[in-house]
């Protein structure tokens, strides 16, 4: 080979390298360029946080567990204090007394029980009568007031041949009081609504199935429809 083909051979292998360095250095510069704008473009969008974001140190389990189990409750955690309120723990407690009032049971007049509930055994009344006594007798003078046992609404007032004039007042929750032998000065009429101790006439003589007992009330109770005893309706919220 001739010293002119070897010179022009050397040259295209010069001009083939030359270029394939320029080729490589264009790809260095371009990865370079892309990573600097793609790191800048992450801390733009993706700030480190590392600097502001405190984590508590908690140090080891068994301190945390130590921590969590000797605290202290109190009430305070829980108490609060809102002006806002309309409704005051008095108003509350005025509320409960107010209705405990209204439901109480109480006896219709103060006085001896002559006469006791028979639990169906038959009993020995005025001008030899033999029956059963459905209610009590609760002795009190004439004219004593008589109570309403508890809240309710009269539903009849009549003329008994044998108990002579009674109101009777349903109590709720199927519970019927008869309240017999008043006086002719009674203080309700059918259909009024009545409290707890509401004064609903006087003791009177009017009952001559017992005509020859001393003065009383005769009060009976039915629930469920049927004869029950009112000292052990009354007495257990006494």
């Amino acid at each position: 080979m001739d010293n002119n083909k070897i010179k022009n051979a050397m040259k295209r292998s010069g001009v083939y390298i030359a270029l394939c360095v320029g080729i490589l250095a264009v790809g260095v510069v371009t990865a370079v360029g892309y990573r600097a704008a793609v790191g800048s473009l992450t801390e733009t969008l993706i700030p480190d946080v590392s600097d502001t974001l405190q984590l508590p140190d908690l140090g080891e389990y068994e301190t945390v567990d130590s921590i969590v189990t000797d605290a202290e409750k109190t009430d305070d955690a829980v108490a609060f204090e809102d002006d806002t309120l309309e409704v005051t723990a008095a108003d509350i407690t005025e509320e409960l007394e107010t209705l405990f009032y209204e439901e109480a049971r109480v006896l219709p007049v103060s006085g001896e029980i002559l006469t006791e509930f028979s639990w169906g055994e038959l009993v020995k009344m005025t001008g030899s009568v033999w029956k059963t006594h459905d209610g009590i007798d609760i002795s009190a003078p004439e004219g004593t007031a008589v109570k309403s046992m508890t809240s309710g609404t009269v539903t009849d007032i009549y003329n008994d041949t044998l108990w002579g004039n009674c109101v009777v007042i349903d109590h709720g929750d199927t519970v019927i009081g008869y309240y017999c032998g008043l006086g002719d000065d009674i203080s309700v009429s059918i259909g009024d609504k009545v409290a707890s101790g509401t004064v609903i006439g006087t003791v009177g003589n009017t009952a001559d199935i017992e005509s020859d007992m001393e003065s009383h009330l005769h009060f009976a109770l039915k629930y469920e429809n049927a004869w029950i005893d009112p000292i052990s309706y009354i007495e257990p919220v006494k």
